[in-house]
């Protein structure tokens, strides 16, 4: 028998659909593994999927196996699982014919140790933890508007778009991005060493110094994220002379960097919202600001004026306060004059009296001793007066001074107002002004480089850009059938044509095959655009295109 007569010859092998097959497989496997206890490492759970049902992996050293925990089951568990823990597992082994997969579907689930990596994570936290890297006194603020913001991260991620969208629908700024490993062997050291580059940039240098870094990489299990539990990471982060900030994982993710940077991001996007304000906000504050600053100016001026007119009115003149001092005095001196005469009088009584029973020479003596104590009353009297009249000059001329030195002061907190309030509207205008360059300046560099790579720069060289009857370019004399209509765009309008054959390279022309352009038919299409062809010229002069 020949060998084609034995690969047609019928085999006794049964045959099977392949979903029968995948059910045979599932009834197999579960009446093997009916009941089955299992230990091993909780690996990528996430928490109850919105469904209710929870998915994840048990591991050991060598390998892994998917789990699954119904959401009534999940409802019924004395405790809920943890990324990382060594748990003892009991439930059945069934497989998804759907992907060609087995996996154990959980029935009841026991704690069973924290797992050798959690192990280690939780025993290198303690470690770095008493050398002080994690102290809160050691974490410094972030700058409320960062120039210039280093990125460390994956640069085809998804993360990385994340930021730099987010920063530009916020405030954009300046990103540099330290292209990294993320996940994988050496990825621990590409990312301590991108942290220690970032520092090791000087301040005015070609290279502009990041203000605040980032570290950012999108979520994964317990082995994806571990780079970010590296010793030297860790140690990189707290020594950073920048302020840094963590954006590892999701919110529920947490590795060691997260501890030792000056502050954590849940994710990449709030790192982006951490790291800057948003503009449109702090713009409108600025105007509140403005606002309220010339409000509150106007205000304060008219509360002085009030206050001025007050005082004014409650001030009395020069007149009332000098009446009653006025009055005092001369009530005073019109008194000492009456009663000198009264005790002039009195005195003469007495000496008349006492002159009956005196001799002449004791009433001589006794006279002038009498006149030497009228004179030096009188001349003690003199002096009181004087110094009383003294004393009320004074105070009528510190009473004037107080009342000319009160408005000048208030003039004067008048005018310093004045002069601040133009002093903040100068800064304000200058600070506007310098934002406004700026961004003339980007959008002329922008403009410039737009220009340098358009193609019409090309034309303007001699060339021109030849296009089928579609309007897609032509590249090559071999994609131009005989007779095709074809347009020739110059640099300053455009020519419509048809082919004729195609030469096959670009040597000189024989006669009959060259790949010459006709001139424009009753057949061909109207012309758009260009020169109009002088009367009587020929059109096939216009020579090769090719």
């Amino acid at each position: 028998m020949s060998i084609f007569d034995a690969a047609d010859s019928p085999s006794n092998l049964a045959e099977y659909s392949v979903s029968e097959l995948s059910g045979s497989i599932k009834r197999t496997v579960e009446q093997a593994f009916d009941q089955v206890r299992v230990r091993g490492e909780i690996s990528g759970y996430r928490g109850p999927h919105s469904s209710g049902h929870a998915y994840f992996s048990l591991k050991d050293d060598r390998a892994r196996i998917d789990a699954v925990i119904w959401k009534g089951t999940f409802s019924r568990l004395r405790f809920r699982p943890e990324e990382g823990m060594e748990v003892i597992a009991t439930g059945k082994v069934t497989t998804f014919p759907g992907s060609s997969k087995y996996q154990i579907v959980i029935e009841s689930l026991e704690p069973a140790g924290a797992g050798a990596l959690m192990a280690l994570l939780e025993e290198r936290r303690r470690k770095l933890a008493a050398e002080g890297l994690f102290d809160a006194d050691r974490k410094r603020p972030l700058p409320f508007l960062p120039a210039v913001i280093g990125v460390v991260t994956s640069p085809t991620g998804a993360v990385i778009r994340d930021i730099l969208h987010r920063i530009a629908d916020r405030f954009p700024v300046h990103v540099l991005v330290w292209p990294v490993k993320v996940q994988g062997e050496g990825s621990g050291d590409d990312v301590a060493a991108a942290i220690d580059g970032f520092n090791a940039f000087a301040t005015g240098g070609p290279i502009p110094r990041p203000d605040v870094l980032i570290v950012a990489r999108g979520g994964g299990s317990l082995e994806d994220l571990w780079s970010f539990n590296d010793e030297a990471v860790v140690r990189a982060a707290a020594r950073s002379g920048i302020p840094l900030i963590s954006a590892v994982g999701h919110e529920t993710d947490w590795t060691l960097i997260d501890h030792a940077a000056d502050r954590r991001a849940p994710t990449p996007t709030g790192a982006a919202e951490i790291a800057v304000p948003v503009k449109a906000d702090l713009e409108a504050t600025l105007a509140a600001l403005a606002a309220r600053l010339g409000n509150a100016a106007s205000r304060q001026m008219e509360l002085r004026r009030q206050a001025l007119r007050a005082m004014a009115r409650a001030l009395p003149s020069l007149d009332q306060l000098l009446a009653l001092p006025r009055r005092r005095f001369d009530e005073a001196a019109a008194g000492l004059g009456r009663g000198l005469r009264m005790n002039t009088l009195a005195k003469r009584q007495a000496f008349e009296r006492s002159a009956a029973h005196l001799r002449s020479d004791l009433v001589a003596g006794r006279i002038a001793e009498r006149r030497q104590r009228i004179a030096d009353n009188a001349r003690r009297a003199e002096r009181m007066v004087e110094r009383l009249l003294d004393r009320l000059r004074a105070r009528t001329a510190a009473s004037e001074a107080a009342l000319r030195g009160a408005p000048m002061r208030m003039l004067a907190e008048i005018r310093r107002g004045r002069e601040s309030l133009a002093s903040r509207a100068r800064r304000a205008e200058t600070a506007m002004t310098a934002v406004l360059a700026r961004r003339r300046s980007q959008l002329v560099a922008q403009d410039r480089v737009l220009q340098s790579l358009s193609y019409r720069n090309v034309l303007k060289r001699g060339y021109a850009l030849v296009r089928d009857d579609a309007g897609r370019p032509v590249k090559a004399a071999r994609e131009l059938a005989p007779a095709a209509a074809i347009t020739i765009e110059f640099s300053d309008g455009l020519v419509d044509a048809v082919a004729k054959a195609a030469r096959p390279d670009a040597g000189d022309p024989a006669p009959g095959d060259a790949a010459r352009v006709a001139s424009p038919s009753s057949t061909a299409p109207a012309r758009r655009k260009g020169k109009p062809v002088p009367p009587g010229s020929d059109p096939s002069d216009q020579g090769s295109l090719f």
